[in-house]
């Protein structure tokens, strides 16, 4: 035994570190928790700095390494990175590929807290933004400028699921030369692949569907190894890297994503139609629908699914919106989405302390606005359990 000749309280110390036969090719990939790698010498160094060998946990980790390539693979990427969240992906990157003087066109319904992000960081270090509304070709091209260099945006708005034409920003985003960045958050690559619509940057709130569990907080960037390069450098100082145990969790879920996401999409699309033929439903918010604003838009981008995102209107009444709520016999008020089971928002309640009331109706969030994240539960069990807790809604004769 190598450490008989030191003290119990040394040897305990190493004892055990290695295994005791070869362990060769496991089914499942196994937990590299250790925040270092032995270096031999400083050959060894020079060679693992280089990145061709695991030295330091922060700078690439094998599990992290694994969920990457299965990102990029699902998203038909050249490179990906695994950050700790959703805002630690998109912050790495907008941080990472603008700087002082850029302008930046964004979205004036993207996720809240991007809006934050603009508004407290990116904005204090010299950057310029616009929100638009970027279903609109010529509200975006006429905020282009000479000094614009990323338009940023989601596919489906939140909460009122509108499409937003990928393409049409591409090519003028382009023509500038400026570069896209999707938060491809709520279509998944099971409805859309961003980077195949000449997109430069793909991003994922790796929380919602690619964890599908609502146990996992994690995000990923996507791109051609050109951009991802010069994000990588920054990703390092930020610290923004999953960790090990993270990183093998969202692995496993991943391999069952497709299942999972494809349900959802079914579901949500059968929910949509089941509320909108509900008397109590003043309108429905769903891509798939037909009377849909921009039907035949979503049909052409995404036609094995319009994602697991919906929302619709009730009677503005909060005392009944609440009782709603609590007539719900299986679905749940979460303050997330994409998990296995259905859950709902109430939108204005969320920001009702951020916008006046007028405020709130002029960006459609009016008392009676719902949102649902679609789960994978039999969908009768669904629509049966929205048609109960709807009655709430029938006028009293």
């Amino acid at each position: 035994m190598m450490y008989e000749t030191v003290t119990k309280k040394t040897g305990i110390l190493y004892v055990g570190s290695e295994p005791k036969m070869p362990v060769e090719r496991p089914e499942t990939p196994p937990i590299y928790v250790s925040t270092a790698n032995i270096i031999c010498d400083m050959d060894d160094y020079d060679n693992a700095s280089q990145g061709n060998k695991y030295y330091y946990c922060r700078t690439a980790n094998p599990n992290r390494d694994n969920v990457a390539d299965a990102v990029s693979f699902l998203e038909q990427g050249e490179q990906s990175l695994v950050c700790s969240s959703g805002m630690a992906a998109i912050s790495t990157t907008l941080l990472s590929l603008a700087k002082a003087g850029d302008h930046i066109i964004t979205s004036n319904a993207i996720y809240g807290e991007t809006i934050e992000l603009f508004d407290r960081i990116i904005t204090k270090f010299g950057m310029e933004v616009t929100y638009v509304d970027l279903t609109n070709r010529e509200e975006v091209q006429r905020a282009v400028r000479d000094n614009t260099k990323i338009i940023y945006t989601e596919i489906i708005t939140n909460p009122l699921i509108r499409v937003v034409d990928i393409d049409s920003i591409v090519d003028i985003a382009h023509r500038v030369g400026a570069l896209v960045v999707v938060d491809s958050t709520f279509t998944t690559p099971f409805a859309l692949r961003p980077l195949e619509h000449g997109a430069d940057i793909v991003i994922h709130s790796m929380t919602k569907y690619f964890g599908g569990h609502s146990d996992l907080t994690a995000g990923c960037i996507t791109g051609r190894n050109e951009l991802m390069k010069k994000i990588y450098a920054d990703y390092l100082l930020f610290g923004t890297c999953l960790d090990p145990n993270s990183s093998w969790l969202m692995l496993r879920s991943i391999r069952t994503m497709e299942m999972r996401v494809s349900r959802q999409f079914a579901n949500a699309k059968a929910l949509a139609e089941a509320l909108q033929e509900d008397c109590h439903v003043r309108y429905v918010n769903y891509p798939s629908l037909i009377n849909h604003p921009q039907h035949e838009l979503a049909m052409q981008l995404m036609p094995n699914g319009c994602g697991a995102m919906l929302s619709f209107r009730v009677e503005d009444d909060r005392e009944k919106v609440n009782e709603f709520m609590h007539r719900l016999k299986l679905v749940k008020y979460l303050g997330t989405l994409g998990g296995y089971k259905t859950t709902i928002a109430h939108p204005a309640t969320a920001f009702r302390f951020e916008f006046t009331t007028e405020q709130l109706i002029k960006m459609g969030m009016e008392e009676g606005l719902i949102r649902i994240s679609v789960g994978i539960e039999d969908i009768q069990d669904l629509i049966a359990d929205f048609r109960q807790a709807l009655t709430v809604f029938a006028k009293a004769k």
